[in-house]
């Protein structure tokens, strides 16, 4: 094959294969972002969405860290390491980079070699004779080529289209590592709320079983009547139950964190109780532009990109299909004579198809992408909507629980006194035992609430961190950056 004719059909290819893509380009839709989140104490700054896609950081230590347990920070570092839905998701990212691989090498060269060695006899009488004799060998070796020229952008906007795919899967993984950070936050701190509950009812029940023995004690002596004993047996069963109730919510907690950290269901370690948890700091005026971290956003819109690409290849089906092919090869009756150049064979050439009728076939390929193209960006415009309604739900959750959480501190202060009083008053005979009880009740019910509040309160700041995408800067809640970078490479994976 002439060199100088391959050359220039390659070149040709060449030129072609950078013509136009048809279909529409990517533009970043306009969204509607408020100017403040709604009950942040500070108005944040308006946040400008920039029509690249924005950098995605990868996701702070920093934040859980300042509720200053050790035991949280393992467990944690664990779950990134080990937990089965992220090693899920980042197996899904390299499958979609596989696609992209895919898709991108139709857009090259498709190189191949062929051999080939037979031996055959042909008839006699069928009138075809071997010019070599019969039976014959024959041995073959070739090159082959071809090339679809992307004239018209097909496989470009494929190419493009894989590849925001590529990207939505790791936003994906993405957002599944900040749910499986949450869980464990929130989940570790449910643990010591749900032991902080039973260590209140375990000394209640202490105090129940010290009160039943005194009481069956002066019943036996006739100081009391049977009433009061049937009444301290009743609180003493009750208590009991609580005990038993709390038992069981830690044990399947503890089954919970430990499937969030990878490991088969077994009794988890403690740090610091619930009361000894420091809140992380939540900066005044959180910017708006956080939610630019959001995974899900971001992958909402990689999703609206892909399908905006697959419009133009669906488009594209309109326009011709031109490929070039070329062999390259060499065939002889023994395996010596493939190197004799009298033995040489090659061809090249080129094709075009383009379809004239297709009954409907292409036009609904195309609305059905200009659809998938609208769904997309619906979703991405209420994925915005929902991202600012969690952040809000979240500061709304930690503003009004740390009020409950102070009208419950000061309940129980004064329960507390009453029911010190109660007894004080039982013990000098100016009440009933039932006073006693109605006030001890109190007590409880107001203690549990109490650390309930506390752990909601938490997870409410965990909701919120969530809800951001990635925390928020250290920076701004008065951590300095050198021991943000500090802490960072402790923790670097």
């Amino acid at each position: 094959m002439s060199h100088v004719h391959w050359q220039a059909l390659v070149g040709a290819g060449a030129l072609m294969a950078g013509g136009c893509a048809v279909g529409p380009d990517y533009e970043r839709p306009a969204v509607d972002v408020p100017e403040t989140y709604r009950f942040a104490e500070t108005p944040p700054a308006t946040a400008t969405p920039t029509a690249a896609t924005p950098a995605t950081p990868a996701i702070d230590p920093q934040w859980w860290g300042q509720f200053g347990d050790p035991v949280l920070d393992a467990m944690i570092a664990q779950a990134l390491e080990r937990n089965r839905d992220i090693l899920i998701a980042a197996a899904r990212v390299d499958e979609y980079y596989g696609r992209v691989m895919s898709t991108r090498g139709l857009m090259f060269p498709q190189v191949g070699v062929e051999t080939l060695a037979s031996r055959q006899r042909l008839s006699n009488s069928s009138g075809t004779l071997s010019p070599v004799g019969n039976p014959f060998n024959q041995v073959q070796a070739d090159v082959f080529a071809s090339w679809e020229i992307d004239l018209f952008g097909r496989l470009r906007r494929l190419t493009e289209s894989a590849r925001a795919q590529w990207a939505a899967s790791d936003e994906a993984r993405r957002a599944v590592e900040i749910s499986v950070v949450a869980a464990v936050a929130s989940g570790y701190v449910t643990l010591r709320d749900l032991d902080n509950r039973r260590l209140v009812a375990g000394d209640t029940l202490d105090s129940r079983a010290g009160a039943l023995e005194l009481f069956r004690q002066r019943f036996e002596g006739g100081v009391v009547s049977e009433v009061e004993l049937a009444q301290a047996q009743s609180e003493y069963a009750s208590a009991l139950t609580s005990v038993a109730l709390y038992d069981q919510l830690v044990a399947q907690q503890e089954n919970l964190l430990s499937v969030l950290i990878g490991e088969n269901p077994r009794a988890m370690p403690r740090g610091l109780p619930i009361g000894e948890l420091r809140p992380p700091t939540i900066p005044s005026g959180l910017p708006s532009d956080l939610l630019e971290q959001r995974p899900d956003l971001l992958q909402a819109e990689q999703q609206l990109v892909a399908a905006n690409a697959e419009i133009g290849a669906a488009r594209a089906e309109y326009f011709p299909t031109i490929t070039l092919t070329g062999l390259f090869g060499a065939a002889s009756t023994a395996l010596s004579g493939l190197w004799v150049g009298a033995a040489q064979t090659w061809s090249y050439g080129a094709s075009v198809a383009m379809p004239i009728f297709s009954a409907g076939r292409i036009a609904g390929d195309v609305r059905q992408a200009e659809a998938r193209q609208r769904q997309a960006l619906q979703g991405y415009q209420q994925a915005i909507q929902t991202a600012f309604r969690e952040v809000a739900d979240a500061l709304v959750g930690v503003q009004r629980t740390r009020d409950q959480l102070t009208a419950k501190t000061a309940q129980v202060d004064a329960l507390a006194r009453y029911a010190a009083l109660a007894r004080d008053r039982y013990e000098g005979g100016y009440t009933s035992y039932l006073e006693v009880l109605d006030s001890e009740r109190a007590l409880f019910s107001a203690q549990i609430d109490q650390s309930s509040l506390r752990g909601t309160e938490f997870g409410q700041i965990v909701q919120l961190y969530k809800a951001l995408g990635a925390g928020w800067p250290l920076r701004a809640a008065g951590i300095p950056q050198a021991e943000r970078r500090d802490q960072a490479s402790t923790t670097e994976r």
